[in-house]
């Protein structure tokens, strides 16, 4: 995968860590020698962040010998990235690195286990990540999800149409087919995501013309019980439950016939460990 922020991100990363310099490494007086720096997974996981690493790395003088992909998965012990410089560079670059790996590569890796989950047991079904990730790391938390395999839901306002409950508190609720042609007729590039908090009002925005309904806090049962009532009523929109959806119900939603899962829970996800060892040259 290719980076996903510029240069100037990346180094006000570097500047943040050292806004002076690194103070031990130019008392010790060693900042000039030759050193090698391995980066390796210490357990299994799915690996995103490595090409930011390695740019930290060069713009802090060092040179990457060798960097794995995004989105490939690792094993324990399996070598992530290698470079050599001077020890002032690689130290200056070390835990900036270390850490952007360990964050991204957590996301990515939960990712990976909800659909790994779901295709091992038949389903297809696209795991959606929504915007609710750190503000203003977006681009780095999206391209973690993406090296898990999963998509975006929407990165910011300006990219879909979603009606909110909130949206609809300044609504007339008798215009609202009104607005919804409305809008579809003037984005039908767009599919028209309206989020529903029961049964009644999922029905109901399905005939006022929502053509996805993002579905907030149903049980994967009351998901259930909506695609069968929408069904019944010749109704084709899309349901997608949102709010809440983790590791140990997106099977559950699978079977009860989502179409799509939304769910933010990746981008809380427990960082993977990444080990760093040092070697004069």
């Amino acid at each position: 995968m290719e980076r996903c922020v510029p240069d100037r991100v990346l180094e006000a990363m570097l500047a943040e860590d050292a806004p002076f310099g690194d103070l031990t490494t130019r008392a010790l007086g060693i900042g000039a020698q030759a050193a090698g720096m391995n980066f390796c997974a210490r357990a299994a996981m799915r690996l995103a962040g490595s090409e930011e690493a390695a740019r930290l790395i060069e713009l802090a003088g060092g040179e990457v010998l060798a960097c794995v992909s995004s989105g490939c998965a690792l094993s324990a012990g399996d070598v992530i990235l290698q470079a050599e410089g001077p020890v002032a560079a690689l130290h200056l670059a070390w835990k900036t690195a270390q850490t952007l790996i360990e964050y991204l590569s957590g996301m990515a890796s939960a990712a990976a286990e909800i659909l790994e989950l779901l295709h091992a047991a038949g389903f297809d079904l696209p795991l959606a990540c929504t915007r609710k990730n750190f503000p203003g790391n977006r681009p780095l938390a999206a391209k973690a999800v993406r090296a898990g395999g999963a998509v975006a839901h929407r990165l910011g306002l300006s990219e879909t149409l979603l009606v909110f409950p909130d949206h609809r508190v300044f609504v007339d609720n008798v215009t609202l087919p009104q607005l919804f042609a409305r809008m579809r007729q003037q984005h039908p590039e767009k599919k028209l995501v309206a989020e529903a908090g029961d049964l009644a009002e999922a029905l109901w925005l399905a005939q006022c013309g929502a053509e996805v309904l993002q579905l907030e806090r149903f049980s994967p049962d009351a998901l259930a019980e909506c695609r069968a009532a929408l069904v019944a009523q010749g109704s084709h929109v899309l349901l997608a439950p949102a709010g809440g959806v983790t590791l140990g119900n997106a099977l559950a939603y699978a079977r009860a016939g989502a179409d799509f899962l939304v769910s933010s829970a990746p981008y809380f996800a427990a960082p993977k460990d990444v080990k760093v060892t040092f070697s004069a040259r």
